[in-house]
């Protein structure tokens, strides 16, 4: 096990696993994410999602000694992390100017 990588990983999940609470239960969401997010709920869940997938990657990854039993835990922590970040994604509001539109 190498504890220098487990302890930030968990760290990280745990305030990515923080705010997704945080705006699950609230509605709060960091300063940086406010204009963009759209439907704050699912924000959270995605986030949720993401430190779950994290945890369980440090888990499979770091933690256990089988190879076959590492291998799929990590490659199900991948797409746990993947479909965290399209949930996260979906949450958000359409960036970009829109061109030719009219100001009322």
């Amino acid at each position: 096990m190498k504890l220098y990588l487990v302890v930030p990983l968990v760290l990280l999940a745990l305030l990515y696993a923080a705010s997704g609470v945080a705006a699950v239960a609230r509605g709060w969401v960091l300063p940086m994410h406010r204009k963009r997010v759209h439907r704050r709920g699912l924000f959270g869940c995605g986030q949720l999602v993401v430190a779950f997938a994290l945890c369980w990657q440090t888990i499979f990854g770091l933690v256990l000694e089988d190879l076959d039993t590492r291998t799929w835990g990590t490659l199900t922590g991948s797409v746990l992390l993947v479909a965290g970040v399209i949930v996260m994604a979906v949450s958000q509001r359409a960036g970009g100017n829109r061109q030719g539109g009219t100001a009322l």
